[in-house]
């Protein structure tokens, strides 16, 4: 069915709450990865941002109903960013927030990258790059033959653009004309191997997009004003997938984390735990 269009309103209360909630989610990233002695925090916190938008206002979900046909999906196809998602799911409900502590564990839930048979509400299992759009496409059509009026959400990296796959799906995507599909790249300028652009350059990112027939915008993907307007530019484009280009900072929130490569797949040591939760003010 054709998409009705949505609209949401960010007041200045509202945007408050989500930079608090954002903080929070960025101290829970840094505990859980600190107490695994592993992990990917710098990408979980670049991305944090846009998922706080979704999972805590724009988002139609239930963490205690999350086979609800009606819902809307999220697909973290850059699934090393685990993380960012377990962090999301625990504050809006899905499993107790003191299970973070046991990510990476041997037998926890919480594997290194989402695994769907493990937790109801991850909609994939990711972390093989490139995939994640094919799929939220095949969601997508199949919620169109459902007749249901949802929309689909997924988050890429930027060096994720570098798989060929994602342009595959972006061609399919157009060419079944998904409106409903709503992807966010998350645009930090690192992989694990170095830069994006030394590795294999990426840009224009934004007119490639278009070029593939897509709605594209591009945002500061830290400010939540830009964050929502983009939000209601895909609500109101219709015919057509929209992609949001977020440029964003790596570890995001500590500044000597920030675009420091080594902490892409790296967690704290315990000294660097202990400067990085001073820096948000959070307790030991």
């Amino acid at each position: 069915m054709p998409k009705t269009p949505r609209r949401y309103e960010l007041t200045g209360e509202k945007a408050e709450r989500l930079r608090d909630i954002a903080h929070g989610l960025r101290v829970d990233i840094l505990r859980m990865t600190h107490a695994a002695g592993s992990g990917h925090p710098g990408g979980s916190m670049s991305a944090i941002d846009w998922m706080t938008a979704l999972f805590f206002d724009v988002m139609r979900h239930r963490s205690q109903e999350p086979d609800w046909h009606e819902r809307d999906r999220f697909v973290l196809s850059k699934g090393h960013a685990g993380p960012a998602l377990y962090s999301c799911m625990a504050g809006t409900g899905y499993f107790d927030k003191l299970e973070l502590m046991s990510l990476r564990k041997i037998c926890s839930r919480l594997q290194g990258h989402p695994e769907r048979k493990y937790i109801k509400g991850i909609e994939i299992s990711t972390g093989s790059l490139g995939q994640g759009l094919a799929a939220a496409n095949g969601m997508a059509l199949a919620c169109r033959l459902d007749g249901l009026d949802n929309r689909v959400f997924v988050v890429l990296g930027d060096g994720e653009l570098q798989e060929g796959m994602v342009w595959e799906a972006a061609m399919s995507a157009a060419h079944y004309r998904l409106e409903n599909v709503c992807a966010f790249v998350d645009n930090n300028g690192q992989q694990i191997d170095g830069n994006v652009a030394d590795v294999m350059g990426i840009n224009p990112i934004a007119e490639k997009w278009r070029a593939f027939g897509w709605n594209a915008i591009e945002i500061d993907g830290h400010d939540f004003a830009q964050i929502y307007d983009a939000l209601n530019g895909f609500e109101g484009t219709t015919g057509r997938p929209t992609v949001v280009v977020g440029k964003t900072v790596k570890g995001k929130g500590v500044s000597f984390m920030e675009n420091n490569l080594r902490f892409h797949g790296n967690a704290p040591n315990d000294e660097e735990f202990a400067r990085a939760l001073e820096e948000l003010g959070a307790a030991p």
